[in-house]
């Protein structure tokens, strides 16, 4: 295999295993991170042709640095793939989120996608590549507690049908990959981000949702440590990349599997008191 794939995110969980395994396996990747030190582990670590690049996805000017970058690597053999990766969560009750808060988990699960892909799809043409969308299975079932989460990847399920469709004349296949409970450092961030926010919030908070946050702590400890390890889903992402005829989505993990076949399809009532509604007495 080979080809040109730009990889965001690629710092840690998802996007770092993808980018080591494509670079591995034939391609030239280039790793969108954040920090320099990052990108500098990344390329210690990769065997292959890795090229780390510094993209904040909410950062226009380095996302246009990047693909001036890239354009001059590569030429006319452009992108065989884009893998729109970075992505946070936010996990707090909508009631009480601050507004700032889900801007920022918006900007970056759904602005900085369409920000990154907008600029890279002049490669992607040239070389009739394929932009890999990594949603979640949250992209079709909600659960209280992860609004902003669930509302970001909602809107990335969206953009990539409408992708889909819209760049269909050029042969440019979008694809979603849909995770179940993954071991990433982004649960743990996401809790760290809950208890920051919870610090400056009401204490009604506590009365109101205390429990229930509760709760979606501890099954955000049980992913970070009992979920699926991140190289099931880059070896996913890499059947997507490289599949005569891919699927347009493919869900990740048992519990993807059965929430996207079943679960997603329960009436709304059900599904509700499947995920622990119910009203005060």
């Amino acid at each position: 295999m080979s080809g040109n794939v730009l990889v965001t995110g690629a710092s840690t969980g998802i996007g770092r295993e993808t980018a080591l395994l494509l670079a591995k396996n034939g391609f030239t990747v280039f790793a969108g991170v954040r920090r320099a030190s990052d990108g500098e582990a990344l390329a210690e670590a990769a065997s292959g042709s890795l090229v780390p690049l510094l993209i904040d996805v909410t950062n226009a000017s380095q996302i246009a640095e990047a693909a001036s970058m890239i354009t001059e690597r590569v030429g006319a053999s452009g992108l065989a793939g884009l893998v729109n990766n970075a992505g946070i969560a936010t996990a707090t009750p909508l009631e009480f989120v601050p507004i700032d808060d889900l801007r920022h988990q918006l900007d970056v699960n759904v602005v900085g996608q369409v920000a990154v892909t907008q600029a890279m799809l002049p490669l992607l043409r040239l070389a009739r590549g394929r932009i890999i969308n990594v949603t979640s299975i949250g992209g079709l079932i909600a659960g209280q507690m992860l609004g902003p989460y669930n509302a970001s990847k909602f809107a990335l399920e969206a953009i990539t049908h409408v992708l889909r469709q819209e760049l269909a004349p050029w042969g440019i296949e979008v694809i979603a990959i849909e995770p179940g409970q993954i071991a990433t450092p982004i649960w743990g961030t996401a809790s760290a981000n809950s208890d920051r926010m919870l610090a400056s919030l009401p204490p009604i908070v506590e009365e109101y949702y205390g429990e229930r946050m509760a709760g979606a702590r501890r099954m955000a400890a049980k992913a970070a440590a009992e979920g699926l390890p991140p190289i099931e889903v880059a070896r996913v992402i890499e059947r997507a990349l490289t599949a005569k005829r891919p699927k347009t989505r493919y869900p990740v993990g048992t519990d993807a599997k059965l929430g996207a076949a079943l679960i997603a399809r329960l009436p709304d009532r059900q599904r509700d008191k499947l995920f622990g509604a119910r009203r005060m007495r």
